[in-house]
């Protein structure tokens, strides 16, 4: 089996219409196919070339706060990848206007934000240090505080920002 990455996620949430938004807003994303009544909608991230990245399908209001990872199993996150660490920043930006950010993490190997979509699903955007940046990181679960301005100045020396 030749598997090539992920293509997509699925999510079922209150109100598609409202995740579609706030992924518009917040993220960026294009919307690709909006289902009838908002039953569903289907969304591309600005720079992806697939299809759709992520699709979301009305449950509505009345559905229960998700509980995988408290009380269920179920899916903890999806991360998206910024192909900068300026486009980092503005997201963590973008994400603490709308009140969404949640944390930061250095794992090493990249460097993290998590935040809360509106039904409080949570998701992380990224950036994924060079390989050749890792070192001993590869093979640890770093989790650290991220100090971006002090990540952005470490690779600008080396010619990443």
């Amino acid at each position: 089996m030749r598997i090539t990455g992920m293509n997509h996620a699925v999510l079922y949430v209150r109100d598609a219409r409202r995740h579609a938004k706030f992924y518009a807003d917040v993220l960026g994303f294009q919307r690709v196919i909006d289902g009838p009544g908002g039953a569903f909608a289907f969304m591309r991230a600005p720079e992806s070339e697939n299809h759709h990245d992520i699709a979301f399908f009305s449950i509505g209001e009345q559905a229960a706060t998700s509980q995988a990872g408290g009380r269920t199993v179920g899916l903890y996150h999806i991360a998206w990848e910024v192909p900068t660490l300026e486009a980092l920043a503005e997201a963590q930006r973008r994400l603490q206007a709308e009140g969404a950010l949640v944390g930061a993490s250095d794992h090493g190997c990249n460097k993290s934000l998590y935040a809360r979509d509106p039904d409080g699903l949570e998701f992380e955007v990224m950036w994924l240090v060079p390989p050749e940046h890792w070192g001993d990181a590869e093979h640890q679960a770093i989790v650290e505080p991220l100090n971006l301005p002090a990540e952005r100045e470490r690779f600008a020396a080396v010619g990443l920002s």
